[in-house]
C-alpha cells in the first residue's frame, strides 16, 4: 500500500469467521466460559499458559475475571475456536493493541487446548483471523509477540509466515521476573503469498487418508516464493 494520503480503517470488533475445520467466535461469558475452561484443560491451564504475564489461576473464577479485565482494562477482543466436527471449544486468541490510525493490530493471548494438537484447527483459525485483518479491515501490519523463552510460540509464528523482527530486552515484568519479548509481524504486501500458502495447505488434497499432511506449510510458502521471484 503506497498511497496513504486517505488511509483509514476501522477498529477491530468481534467477528465470527467460519472455516472448513474451525469456527472463530466472539467470547461470551455466559455461553463459553465453562466450555473454554474445560477445552484449555481446566486446572491444566496454568502450565499451558506458562509464558502469559498473569499469575496462575486458582480456578475458573480467576480465569473469568482475567478475561473480563483483558477487555475492560486493555481492550482485548477474545475469540474462541470451535471444532466444526465436534462442536467443542478448543482454544482462543485475542485481537489486541489495535492502532487503526496506522493500520496495525496484534494477535495475542493465544491458547491452543489439547484437542488442537496434530490437527489443522490451529492453522485454519489463525488463517481466518489474519485474513479478516488484511482483507476485511484493510490493515497494513499484523503482529505476534511472545516471551523470548517461548520457543514453541516463536516456531509457530514463523510457521504461519510471521517474520522475526528482533527482541525487546527487559520489555516487561512477567510473573515477577524479567521478560524479553520477541517481535514478529506480517504486512499487507506479504499477505497474498502467505494466504495462498495457507489455502494450499488447508485444502483436503494436502491430507492423506489418516489426516497426515502431504506438504508442510513452510515448504509450500517457500515454493511459492521461488516461483514468484525466480
Amino acid at each position: 500500500m503506497s498511497d496513504l494520503s486517505n488511509f483509514k480503517v476501522p477498529a477491530p470488533d468481534y467477528v465470527t469467521l467460519k472455516g472448513r475445520y474451525v469456527t472463530v467466535e466472539p467470547y461470551v461469558r455466559a455461553e463459553h466460559l465453562q466450555a473454554l475452561w474445560d477445552g484449555l484443560g481446566a486446572m491444566g491451564i496454568n502450565p499451558l499458559l506458562l509464558y502469559f504475564a498473569q499469575d496462575d489461576f486458582a480456578g475458573i473464577d480467576d480465569f473469568a475475571k482475567w478475561l473480563e479485565d483483558a477487555y475492560t482494562k486493555s481492550g482485548w477482543l477474545t475469540h474462541i475456536f470451535r471444532d466444526t466436527s465436534t462442536g467443542r471449544i478448543v482454544g482462543m486468541a485475542n485481537y489486541m493493541r489495535a492502532d487503526p490510525a496506522n493500520g496495525v493490530v496484534e494477535i495475542g493471548g493465544v491458547a491452543h487446548g489439547p484437542d488442537m494438537k496434530r490437527s489443522p484447527l490451529s492453522t485454519e483459525a489463525h488463517y481466518l483471523m489474519a485474513k479478516h485483518v488484511f482483507e476485511d479491515l484493510g490493515y497494513r501490519r499484523y503482529e505476534w509477540k511472545c516471551d523470548n523463552n517461548n520457543e514453541a510460540s516463536k516456531t509457530t509464528a514463523a510457521r504461519y509466515g510471521f517474520k522475526f523482527e528482533g527482541v525487546f530486552r527487559q520489555h516487561m515484568i512477567s510473573k515477577r521476573r524479567n521478560r524479553d519479548t520477541a517481535w514478529f509481524s506480517m504486512i499487507d504486501s506479504e499477505w497474498p503469498l502467505i494466504s495462498e500458502a495457507f489455502e494450499t495447505w488447508l485444502s483436503p488434497e494436502n491430507f492423506d487418508a489418516q489426516g497426515k499432511q502431504r506438504r508442510r506449510l513452510q515448504d509450500i510458502r517457500s515454493d511459492l516464493e521461488k516461483e514468484r521471484f525466480a
